[in-house]
């Protein structure tokens, strides 16, 4: 779980709460916490000329969220090979509830290509370390859900 991070008051939209683009910065500073304990980051990126890169993710927006709430971030990874990864995280509010969830594929890529490429054995050690520790975890139930509107027979 990442630190609690508090909602700025200039991420506040027109109807009075947290304008969606903000889910996406309050999950990316949540994930953070996660890569940096994976060996990513700038230190990383910077030292090795590796980094990571988002493939692709989808939010889902539960309950609004107002200036002056706190929230947290969970961050469990689902699967992941040399490559890349699949995570899911869920946002909650500092009171316990579900504000929403994401789910990412993360891709490990080469700077000077740019293309995606295998980890180092030492990275992928970590990610394969974090994976186990969440394989105990429960599934996610909104993991893979797909998006449609759902039309009665």
């Amino acid at each position: 779980m990442s630190s609690f991070m508090e909602i700025e008051p200039e991420w506040i939209d027109y109807n009075g709460h947290l304008n969606m683009a903000y889910y996406l910065v309050l999950f990316d500073r949540g994930a953070d916490e996660a890569f940096e304990a994976m060996g990513f980051g700038p230190a990383y990126a910077e030292a090795r000329k590796l980094t990571t890169y988002t493939g692709e993710f989808r939010i889902r927006y539960l309950r609004e969220l107002h200036l002056g709430s706190r929230v947290r971030i969970s961050f469990q990874i689902l699967d992941h090979d040399e490559k890349r990864f699949h995570a899911f995280q869920t946002l909650y509010h500092e009171d316990g509830w579900i504000a929403a969830s994401a789910e990412s594929l993360t891709l490990h890529v080469d700077m000077t290509g740019p293309k995606v490429v295998p980890m180092p054995e030492d990275i992928r050690a970590k990610v394969s370390a974090m994976a186990e520790d969440h394989a105990a975890l429960p599934r996610p139930v909104d993991a893979g859900r797909s998006i449609g509107i759902r039309r009665r027979g």
